[in-house]
């Protein structure tokens, strides 16, 4: 549905209710904001991430950080560990600031000790998600220029098959137990490799044992480096229409805004020195690195990390053995939750913030989850260009409305219509524009992106929303195609791409379908060329070398032609609109 015809619809539907849109205030959401929330922020509070970093584990330095496998460090081991990364980071490998660093891991120790060691010897961090395949390893290495990585072992046959084609000088490899003592850390690693088999084989000629780099950096010197608010922290990559994840250039001031932001959305919920949070979410994606990787550091709270919360049994069991104040996830997560019977007979006496973000929160999820924790489950909306939040429901909202809530703190959003000019009236659909110090600073290495990106300084979302009278926006289309499953982003054109690549396809078109437990799920719809073998199991096999397990797709359609516009270009939402 193209916006000029969501405006036709919202047009008739005032005039068969006889309502009128009312004109929008300047910054209407202000006024509703609950009365302990700033309107303003402060972004430079902190020179850097390192120099919050240094004020939280000094004044927290006897409290816990970070909890996984049943092993705990305190803020002051994190301190210590960290800088021994750094040293060697610096000392041992002769890395400079602004090289990059990816970290390829899951929610394990060592995720902030080297998050925190890269971030203090000055590097800029590249999260790589561990179950890419190895295509798409390959291209997030070669386009952010990474000549040094962190990973598991679990994924070291996957940069076996990539890093030949990209910078990678220095791989250095670590273990799922390397942070848990040596009995329990020695127990653990033998079971993933020789009882659940989880390693499989690599040839990587040469690869650096993560404890040496550990132990080396203990007898090294660290240079704290010279940073500002506009030192590049991190590339997150998100999805690209162009079929390639595109690298956002987050600073330490956009993160250092967002964590600031946070904070006074949910501070009055807060108490410093107190919280125990729960990540579930992996700590590579940029919900979960702001929110519970940064906010709660920031706060001093205990953080529960989660390695594999697709086992709901044992997420379960820590969560009954684990105090926890707060949590975030995603609605599949809670969904799953909620529908368990043993988190139905916990008890949930503390817990006072919890937050959904990375897909739409569905409205029996959000009323379920209260009903059984006693606690509302806050909905936000934000994009990886962000760093990532734009708007949450604030804390004192009753109920579940399907809003995405009001713009955070030091955030300006306008809706605009086709021809960009800013939509005065409520209710009225346009395109959602975001300013504020937490936008990026642009893609890396994609000029002419960040032009059609950026409108006279605001960035384009490409989400169509409406706003009401107080400031509450509604998603209700996407202006591109992008697909959201379980909070991750899926875009047709890499779907499509893997799809041609089988000798039997002549055209594909991927799209976004509704499904109850991921939001959405992708669908395929294929054209075979003439005589062409090819049935939908064969075809979702093919699609599986190539692509992460939620790009998969999970239906296929095998049709004569596709809809496509006067020019031949495919017609994705018609195809949408029929799927659903």
């Amino acid at each position: 549905m193209t916006l000029a015809l969501l405006l036709q619809e919202t047009d008739m539907e005032h005039t068969l209710s006889g309502a009128e849109p009312a004109p929008l205030s300047v910054k209407p959401w202000l006024n509703r904001y609950p009365p302990d929330v700033p309107a303003e922020i402060d972004p430079d509070r902190f020179s850097s991430l390192v120099a919050m970093f240094e004020q939280s584990v000094a004044d927290f330095a006897g409290r816990p950080a970070y909890t996984n496998f049943g092993r705990t460090l305190s803020y002051a081991e994190l301190d210590t560990l960290s800088r021994d990364f750094a040293a060697y980071l610096q000392q041992g490998l002769g890395l400079a600031p602004g090289e990059r660093i990816a970290l390829m891991m899951p929610n394990l120790l060592q995720y902030p000790v080297c998050l925190f060691g890269a971030l203090r010897a000055g590097l800029v961090v590249v999260n790589v998600n561990p179950l890419y395949t190895a295509r798409e390893l390959e291209h997030q290495l070669k386009d952010s220029g990474a000549e040094t990585i962190v990973i598991v072992e679990n994924f070291a046959h996957t940069l076996d098959k990539a890093i030949r084609q990209t910078r990678v000088r220095h791989v250095i490899l670590t273990r799922m137990g390397d942070h848990l003592g040596w009995f329990k850390g020695t127990l653990l690693n033998l079971v993933v490799r020789h009882v659940k088999n989880m390693v499989p084989r690599h040839h990587l000629s040469s690869w650096i044992d993560y404890r040496e780099a550990m132990a080396r950096g203990r007898t090294m010197s660290y240079r704290r480096p010279e940073l500002n608010g506009d030192s590049l922290a991190f590339l997150q990559y998100t999805g690209g229409t162009t079929g390639l994840s595109k690298g956002a250039m987050l600073s330490h001031r956009n993160m250092l805004a967002n964590v600031e932001q946070c904070l006074g959305v949910y501070g009055p919920c807060l108490t410093p020195g107190e919280e125990k949070v729960v990540t579930a979410l992996p700590l590579y994606h940029v919900f979960a690195l702001t929110v519970n990787g940064l906010l709660f550091l920031r706060l001093g709270a205990q953080n529960l990390l989660i390695t594999n919360p697709r086992d709901i049994p044992a997420f379960v069991k820590a969560l009954k053995s684990y105090p926890f104040t707060c949590l975030t996830g995603v609605n599949t997560l809670f969904n799953a939750l909620v529908n368990n019977t043993d988190f139905q007979g916990s008890h949930f006496s503390r817990l006072k913030l919890t937050i959904g973000g990375g897909m739409s929160v569905q409205r029996a999820v959000a009323e379920q989850w209260e009903a059984i924790t006693g606690c509302k489950l806050l909905e936000g909306y934000g994009l990886t260009e962000c760093s990532p939040l734009v708007t949450v429901c604030p804390y004192d909202m009753e109920g579940y409305s399907g809003s995405i809530g009001l713009p955070v703190c030091s955030t300006e959003v306008r809706l605009v219509d086709d021809e960009g000019r800013e939509i005065r009236l409520s209710h009225t659909p346009g395109e959602m524009e975001v300013r504020g110090p937490q936008v990026m600073q642009g893609y890396w290495g994609q000029q002419e992106r960040d032009e059609r990106s950026f409108h006279d300084g605001w960035l384009r979302t490409g989400d169509i929303a409406t706003m009401d009278e107080q400031g509450f926006l509604k998603i209700v289309d996407r202006k591109k195609d992008m697909i959201l499953v379980s909070g991750f982003n899926v875009f047709p054109n890499e779907i499509e791409e893997v799809a041609m690549l089988h000798k039997a396809v002549l055209e594909a078109a991927a799209v976004g379908v509704p499904s109850g437990e991921t939001g959405e799920m992708v669908k395929l719809v294929v054209v075979k060329k003439p005589g062409g073998e090819l049935d939908e199991r064969a075809l979702i096999r093919h699609c599986r070398q190539y692509l992460t397990a939620y790009k998969v797709p999970k239906m296929v359609e095998f049709r004569d032609e596709l809809p496509k516009t006067n020019v031949g270009k495919i017609l994705r939402r018609e195809l949408r609109d029929q799927a659903a």
